[in-house]
């Protein structure tokens, strides 16, 4: 059986110091998938999980190897620009709307 032609790739911008970036599997419907990159290159991933019920952040400039749970469109732990605050929220609100379907 052929393989559907991928949608999106992109390679870690982040040295190696900031650890292994992860790997998403966007094909997974029980998931929402989001990727930001800031004007300075700085990357993002996030992830919501519908069977669990949790969003999850990844940040290349804070440690791929952390996680960071996101709790109705934010993480408070992490310093997050206009900009990236904006993406989340916007992939938060997609993931909702989803849900509730």
């Amino acid at each position: 059986m052929m393989q559907p032609p991928l949608l999106f790739t992109v390679s870690n911008h982040h040295a190696e110091s900031s650890g292994k970036p992860p790997s998403v599997d966007g094909d997974i419907r029980k998931r929402y998938h989001g990727y930001f990159e800031n004007g300075y290159g700085e990357q993002c991933v996030f992830v919501y999980d519908y069977e669990v019920g949790e969003g999850t952040l990844w940040m290349g400039d804070a440690g791929w190897g952390r996680t960071h749970p996101v709790v109705d469109g934010d993480v408070p732990e992490l310093l997050m620009d206009e900009h990236e605050k904006a993406w989340l929220m916007a992939c938060w609100k997609a993931a909702m709307v989803r849900k509730g379907m």
